[in-house]
């Protein structure tokens, strides 16, 4: 009986952390050339511009932000375009690079420590995945980044590390799709 009783604890407690953000909408940007589902809520869309050193990069971003009972405390999409004879996603000798210099940055920006990356693809596209851990070990990103020709996106999750294995991250990330 105990054994019964084992079995039936260990599937309701995996129960609750297979739950996910939700309900979900999808949503799709024609000038973004994407679309993605979102966990429902108020998503913030702006656009944001910076000076660096290749010019002025113009950034889209695309927020949502949810309560800490929630899998994630924030969604986010951003989109960019590089200017011609940058960077290109066939640009094979920059692309390390640029990624390496993409992800030190993030995690500096959030005084985080990059714990985790690798190489990844989308469609014939190269790009990375990556893992921030930062306010003091609490809260971790996880980013998933790919250069479409010149177009950089940047999918991202904020979670509070109990809850930093959800399926709300891999349903926002997996359902993101450029449209060609």
């Amino acid at each position: 009986m105990k054994y019964i009783h084992f079995i039936f604890l260990i599937f309701s407690i995996s129960g609750l952390h297979a739950q996910e953000d939700g309900p979900w909408t999808y949503f799709q940007s024609l000038d973004g050339d994407f679309s993605i589902d979102w966990p429902d809520g108020n998503r913030i869309d702006k656009v944001d511009t910076v000076e660096t050193a290749i010019g002025k990069l113009v950034y889209h971003v695309f927020l949502l932000q949810k309560n800490e009972k929630s899998d994630n405390v924030m969604y986010m999409l951003s989109y960019c375009d590089y200017p011609e004879n940058t960077i290109h996603s066939d640009s094979t000798e920059l692309l390390h690079d640029f990624f390496e210099a993409t992800m030190d940055q993030a995690a500096k920006s959030v005084n985080g420590d990059l714990t985790y990356y690798d190489f990844s693809w989308y469609k014939d596209y190269p790009g990375y995945l990556w893992r921030i851990d930062y306010l003091d070990g609490k809260a971790l990103i996880k980013t998933k980044a790919f250069l479409v020709n010149r177009r950089y996106y940047a999918l991202q999750t904020v979670t509070l590390r109990p809850k930093s294995l959800n399926l709300s991250i891999d349903r926002f990330m997996d359902s993101f799709k450029v449209i060609e």
